[in-house]
């Protein structure tokens, strides 16, 4: 008759008691998910009133690069990945500069096309032709 050997079991049961035993990790830690983000707020631009252009300023993206979110606050779905040196228009800030709203080209496009170095008559969404989102404040140098 052959014996059979319980080690196998107990390791598992041991390991998945370990594992169990471990915290969660912090909030801001949460993994990325695709899909839907749970908040998106649209970049306002002209929010400097109608004399100065739609959006205050251009900027670089510090080396490393930074992630795109839907809404500031939003980490769980990046929109967009920007590489150090990417150029971008910061056209909007959240009170204590943790999150800047900000328009950027796509890929190969002319960032001129944009049209947020010009003014607008009244603060409101802005609604493309190039991509929008929020940064992390820190994340970018400004007027590069």
């Amino acid at each position: 008759m052959k014996q059979r050997s319980t080690f196998p079991l107990a390791a598992l049961l041991t390991l998945a008691l370990a594992a169990c035993s471990q915290p969660a990790p912090p909030p801001e830690n949460a993994p990325e998910v695709s899909g839907e983000p749970l908040a998106t707020r649209a970049v306002m631009i002209g929010t400097e009133g109608p004399s100065l252009p739609a959006c205050s300023s251009i900027s670089r993206v510090k080396a490393g690069g930074t992630d795109v979110f839907w809404a500031p606050g939003e980490t769980r779905a990046i929109k967009a990945k920007l590489a150090g040196g990417a150029r971008l228009s910061l056209c909007e800030a959240t009170d204590d500069d943790a999150w800047f709203g900000v328009v950027f080209a796509a890929p190969g496009t002319d960032p001129d096309m944009c049209g947020v170095g010009r003014s607008v008559a009244n603060a409101r969404e802005y609604q493309g032709p190039c991509r929008w989102g929020w940064i992390r404040g820190g994340t970018v140098e400004l007027g590069g």
